[in-house]
């Protein structure tokens, strides 16, 4: 069955449950599942680390807690000592509920010492450069991340060390 029957007969079985909206159903089963430790699955954990730490920026919060892999944690040092991140720590480190913690920095004024993030190398579209082609972000003032075949760095570290690779993503 295709079509608008397939859809009216499952949500047709969702109300007559609860008798309440489809939408609001379903909603609370992602939250039952979710509680439960449903994981879904990320396609790109990059780009969810820095979603998380945009959202958690625009509601003001001191952490953000992101799970973690080794690229991971490599670009959260990186961010920790160009300044954009107050901190960052392993938690639970080893076993499968590992996680980041990353501790937010915000100036004087309460603005935070990140405006901006972008993802630049996506899974559709991997983007590389060599070490002439690495962009330098507001004139210098913000950096460009790069995964290079001696580790994750720095725009300006790798074009010292005439490296290129991956452009994972920018900041300012």
């Amino acid at each position: 069955m295709v079509g608008r029957e397939a859809i009216s007969d499952m949500w047709g079985s969702v109300e007559s449950v609860s008798g309440n909206s489809p939408i609001w159903v379903t909603c609370l089963e992602l939250e039952r599942q979710v509680g439960k430790g449903v994981n879904m699955g990320v396609s790109y954990p990059i780009a969810d680390m820095l979603t998380r730490i945009r959202n958690a920026i625009l509601v003001k919060k001191e952490s953000v807690v992101v799970p973690t892999s080794v690229l991971k944690t490599e670009v959260a040092k990186i961010l920790v000592d160009e300044g954009f991140l107050a901190s960052y720590e392993v938690l639970n480190d080893g076993t499968k509920d590992a996680c980041i913690k990353l501790g937010l920095y915000y100036k004087d004024k309460g603005d935070a010492a990140i405006a901006g993030l972008k993802r630049v190398s996506k899974p559709g579209l991997r983007v590389y450069r060599k070490s002439r082609e690495i962009p330098q972000v507001f004139g210098g003032l913000g950096i460009s991340v790069i995964s290079t075949s001696q580790g994750v760095m720095t725009g300006q570290a790798a074009r010292s060390k005439g490296l290129g690779g991956e452009l994972l993503f920018l900041a300012w």
